[in-house]
């Protein structure tokens, strides 16, 4: 264990180990050598030894031992010796050396809004109200008086430290500053000046008054809207809560995309999608809820460091994810139709049509429809399976033929490539005599995803040819889905005409 000094210091009793008593011995020899030959020099020793001591003791109290680190920690605060003015034992510096040592800070002392204009009255040595007043005017007629003061508050540090004070004020920082007691004061200072400054502070104070309020409400918004999100976010992408977040259109949810992204891209990639979409999402939502928070209290924080991170980590991501999303967008590059046709044997008076498998036979679990394009999406959550409703259609086929003809559609990264998937697409009908049953979906063959497939079914007939459909039927009856135009009974009858189907009843009427 390292030896440890028991030091009075300031009136203060501290502990102190042996590398930091050196330390702090060489420091305080340095200040006695400095001002132990300069008129009040041993007060002012004994204010920097006080400061010292209020230091340590905000540091680590009087239980606490000294480290190294604190007494590093205390010169940055009160400066080295060498940094502090020139004592009458020295040799004069020249004309210059005042106006070269001063460097520009914002003034912390002499602030209205953010210390800008004291920081020019401190390194001009002019009363800062001249500079208040001028950005003022040049705000109002110019206007770009508030831009010059927002660059400046932000291109300026602020003085905090004594070190920065005593490069703010130059040779004219009083040495007692280093214990916090020195009041700067400005020899171009003028009652009118004292009036305006008065005017300004008033000003001030209100501003930040309703800056604070404004920041407070902003700070909230931004809590609950983040919070919010995030919390829909997770409902629906985690733990896909049903019909909470659920859209306008009846049996259209959100919560069950994420489900259908098991179809649409490669499976072996949906656990890498999904985490990455996962991490894009809630670093931005949870960085809105930090700064409102931040914004709300104001305080500090030195969060640089996972602020970066949280940055770096997001941008990987997100240029991960665009890579597998890119390349998964590739495979629906292209679009190519199979058409296949299928004649009547005997061509009939009276088609029905009638439906082979139903989709309300089917285990679904979810559904999405699109109601502008009339695509209807089922999944099936038991047999990994999603099944889409088909479309159908009735031409007149110009002759004494009738025929069905399947048009599969689906895309790929080539015309050859969404020919082929086309192609692979499981439908299912049947021509019985006078009989057409038409199974309601269609589907794709496991290990296979969804690629914008579509099947639509276009029955050919004769003019004068009579369709009967029942409401499954119809409702796969796409021209003719609007409720006027759907049956209510089990069958309805229509007639084949040279501009396409009529309901026999309208014909009639």
């Amino acid at each position: 264990m390292d030896k440890t000094i028991n030091i009075n210091l300031g009136g203060a009793l501290f502990q102190i180990d042996e590398e930091a008593y050196k330390m702090l011995r060489d420091y305080l020899q340095a200040i006695d050598l400095k001002f132990r030959n300069v008129p009040g020099g041993n007060e002012t020793i004994e204010d920097i030894e006080s400061r010292i001591a209020e230091i340590f003791l905000s540091q680590r109290g009087n239980a606490g031992v000294i480290t190294r680190e604190n007494v590093e920690a205390m010169i940055s605060i009160i400066g080295k010796p060498e940094d502090f003015g020139q004592t009458e034992n020295e040799e004069p510096a020249n004309v210059y050396t005042s106006t070269r040592s001063k460097k520009m800070f914002r003034n912390p002392d002499d602030s209205i809004i953010g210390g800008v204009c004291g920081g020019i009255g401190t390194y001009l040595d002019t009363d800062p109200v001249w500079f208040r007043i001028l950005f003022v005017v040049f705000a109002l007629m110019v206007g770009f008086g508030f831009f010059v003061y927002l660059a400046l508050w932000i291109a300026l540090p602020s003085a905090v430290t004594d070190s920065q004070k005593k490069e703010m004020y130059g040779s004219a920082y009083n040495q007692a500053s280093a214990t916090g007691i020195n009041k700067k004061s400005y020899a171009t200072t003028s009652q009118v000046g004292n009036a305006f400054n008065e005017i300004f502070k008033a000003v001030g104070r209100f501003l930040y008054v309703f800056a604070r309020v404004f920041l407070i409400i902003t700070g909230i918004a931004l809590v609950l809207a983040g919070f919010l999100a995030l919390l829909s976010f997770v409902m629906v992408f985690i733990f896909k809560y049903p019909g909470a977040f659920s859209t306008d259109v009846v049996g259209t949810n959100i919560s069950y995309l994420p489900e259908f992204l098991n179809y649409v891209v490669t499976p072996s990639l949906v656990p890498w999608i999904k985490t990455l979409i996962l991490i894009v999402v809630t670093i931005p939502l949870l960085v809105i809820i930090y700064l409102g928070v931040r914004i709300i209290f104001w305080f500090r924080a030195k969060d640089g460091v996972f602020l970066l991170a949280g940055l770096v980590i997001w941008v990987i991501s997100a240029a991960a994810l665009s890579i597998l999303l890119f390349n998964e967008g590739i495979s629906f590059a292209e679009t190519a139709n199979s058409i296949s046709k299928n004649y009547f044997k005997i061509v009939p008076d009276t088609v029905y049509v009638m439906p082979g498998k139903k989709i309300s036979e089917l285990p679904i679990d979810n559904e999405i429809i699109i109601p502008d394009n009339e695509y209807e999406v089922f999944i099936s959550d038991t047999e990994k399976q999603v099944y889409i409703r088909t479309s159908l259609d009735f031409s007149p086929s110009g002759n004494n033929s009738a025929w069905v003809s399947v048009r599969k559609r689906s895309a790929g990264r080539s015309r050859m490539d969404a020919m082929e998937k086309a192609g692979r697409l499981q439908y299912n009908y049947d021509i019985s005599g006078d009989t057409l049953f038409l199974d309601e979906f269609f589907t794709f063959p496991d290990n296979t995803k969804w690629s914008f497939d579509g099947v639509g079914i276009t029955v050919y007939v004769p003019e004068g040819t009579v369709i009967c459909m029942d409401k499954t039927t119809e409702r796969q009856f796409h021209s003719y889905h609007d409720d006027d135009f759907v049956s209510d009974q089990g069958k309805r009858f229509w007639r084949m005409t040279e501009d396409g189907l009529e309901s026999c009843d309208r014909s009639e009427r």
